[in-house]
């Protein structure tokens, strides 16, 4: 029961950081293509939100790929690193199980 909750903890920190990665895309599209004016409280305040609970992960791989120009593909490159943490953890989670050391 113990591990049960701790890998239940790491797919839901997982999933709400995929999705927090995901909105923070969004909303930098929406804002560099004037949709959204970040002079309104609501938009900055949500934009400064997951600015920076992504970008602590986001700017490592954003300095490690090369320069494509205004395009940015860092937030497709962790999405994919943050759904490959995800098998790794239901794999090691299967593995657990079928060795008998799941309690």
């Amino acid at each position: 029961m113990i591990l049960d909750a701790l890998f239940f903890l790491i797919q839901a920190g997982l999933t709400l950081f995929f999705w927090a990665i995901l909105i923070a895309a969004v909303l930098s599209l929406l804002t560099g293509f004037g949709i959204l004016d970040t002079r309104n409280r609501l938009v900055w305040a949500l934009s400064d939100f997951f600015y920076r609970v992504t970008e602590p992960v986001m700017r490592p791989v954003r300095n490690r790929l090369p320069n494509l120009g205004s395009v940015d593909i860092s937030p497709l490159v962790v999405l994919l690193l943050v759904q490959a943490c995800m098998l790794l953890v239901a794999a090691i989670q299967g593995y657990l199980i079928r060795g008998g050391l799941y309690f």
